[in-house]
């Protein structure tokens, strides 16, 4: 999920907007703010990609930093490991998540993702050893496996290897809003490669965004944002690969230890709370892996009304909550639930 940052971020300023781009994640991060002080937002914005270097070097999933030293602790049975109080608290974080969602998400399976090959900056074949995978099944690494005091971790399980790719955007956002808000920043929209959080409004009106269509180009629909709330989208159109004709994307089903078919797109919306970001990121992938047949429970399980599943067909589940406040291109695609 992580990429190198761009070295020099493209900027652009009006009278009352400043905007700002870079790369990071492996996606294109987006920044506007609505302020009449552009330095105030220049230097806001500096901060933010700032901040976000130093997130992308400390918690590469597979470059060396601190939370590839931390999996290798665990991959040789250290025990009583100490670890920066950053990671320590994105694991008690993640064990709340992954308890609500029943353990499918799971930020401990570090080693399926890298045996799908999905620990490179361009994933692809061969597919990986049946076997191998089975292996890792029987293990069931889990981020319960972690016990965690003050900024020490001990695992009971040498096979869990953290990965924080499907929470890692959604935390982003979180330390954006953070920061924009120490700034005295009010109105700003941050765009984490289609996790977006907003702040405020933009010349007295809610923030509009618009949805990317998992298949073709365009946008699915659009969407107003209320101060604080957060979206997060889960796809298998952005980091995937084809063999035999047959699509393998990044999102793998702990339980199976296979990417998951059936389904191109989740998109959920989290209102204003402590951790919006985080959560819309993380809600996405447990109700992606149940896929249309439970997608709506899963939804619940986290505490989530507003959401959307586009199923392998392309048919766009949405939730009538979400539907509410929705406005889609065709909407003889919809099926309301």
């Amino acid at each position: 999920m992580f990429a190198a940052l761009a070295l020099l971020p493209y900027v652009r300023a009006t009278a009352a907007e400043y905007r700002a781009s870079s790369y990071v994640f492996g996606t294109v991060v987006e920044i506007k703010v609505v302020d009449r002080d552009t330095v105030r937002a220049q230097e806001a914005v500096g901060r933010i990609f700032r901040e976000f270097d130093r997130m992308h070097r400390e918690l590469h999933a597979w470059q060396p930093g601190k939370l590839v030293a931390l999996n290798q602790a665990i991959a040789s049975g250290e025990k009583n490991i100490q670890t920066t109080a950053e990671i320590a608290e994105l694991i008690r974080g993640s064990q709340v998540l992954a308890e609500q969602s029943g353990g499918l998400f799971n930020p401990a399976i570090g080693k399926l993702v890298g045996l799908w090959s999905f620990h490179r900056d361009k994933p692809g074949g061969p597919l990986p050893d049946p076997e191998e995978i089975a292996r890792l099944i029987r293990a069931n690494p889990r981020i319960s496996d972690l016990s965690v005091v003050g900024d020490r971790v001990t695992s009971a399980n040498p096979a869990v290897q953290l990965d924080f790719g499907g929470y890692a955007k959604g935390y982003a956002l979180d330390r954006a809003a953070d920061i924009l808000r120490e700034n005295r920043i009010e109105n700003a929209l941050v765009n984490v490669g289609g996790n977006i959080m907003a702040l405020g409004r933009r010349e007295g009106r809610p923030w509009r965004v618009g949805l990317e269509s998992p298949r073709g180009k365009g946008v699915l629909a659009t969407i107003e944002l209320a101060d604080g709330e957060a979206i997060g989208t889960s796809g298998d159109y952005r980091r995937y690969y084809e063999i035999d004709g047959k699509r393998y994307s990044h999102i793998v089903d702990p339980r199976t230890g296979y990417p998951v078919p059936g389904v191109q797109s989740v998109t959920v919306l989290v209102p204003r709370q402590r951790g919006a970001g985080a959560l819309s990121d993380a809600a996405s992938k447990p109700i992606f892996i149940v896929g249309p047949g439970g997608w709506k429970e899963a939804a619940a399980r986290m505490g989530v009304c507003c959401a959307m599943l586009i199923d392998a067909n392309g048919v766009v589940h949405v939730t009538r909550e979400l539907s509410a406040r929705i406005r889609f291109g065709d909407p003889d695609r919809i099926a309301v639930q």
